[in-house]
């Protein structure tokens, strides 16, 4: 597996990507493409840096990853659909912290995610604390 730095240029193949990872992560979501690719436009122009991961020449996935905060903002981490199950997720995230010369990441899982929670939990992830909402 090999990590490559995005580009402006690849907004659009990103944005339907994060589209999809929309449909997974929060399903009540309905962004339109042209919102999204709006969206990523944006987080090139701040702090963000997008990376896809490639097997073969074959972008498997991508992450969006900021880093003004400490600690860094993994915001997005997605593995295409076709490709799961192939331990592609797992390479691609030690792939990216170790490029980024990260050894300790605290992330963010919505409760209703159990394959995201199955996926972090297998790479040593443990719960630390729980975030409750509320709206009226």
């Amino acid at each position: 597996m090999e990590i490559r730095e995005c580009t402006v240029e690849d907004v659009p193949l990103l944005s339907k990507m994060n589209q999809q990872f929309i449909e997974e992560q929060e399903p009540d979501t309905n962004m339109s493409l042209p919102h999204l690719e709006e969206r990523m436009r944006g987080y090139f122009r701040s702090e963000y840096m997008a990376y896809y991961f490639c097997v073969d020449d074959k972008i498997v996935g991508y992450a969006l990853f900021g880093n003004s905060k400490t600690p860094a903002d993994l915001r997005q981490f997605f593995i295409n659909r076709d490709v799961r199950g192939n331990g592609y997720g797992k390479q691609a995230f030690k792939l990216l912290l170790s490029h980024l010369g990260i050894d300790e990441k605290d992330i963010e899982v919505y409760a209703w995610n159990d394959s995201a929670i199955r996926f972090w939990r297998s790479l040593g992830f443990e719960m630390k604390r729980h975030n409750l909402t509320y709206r009226m």
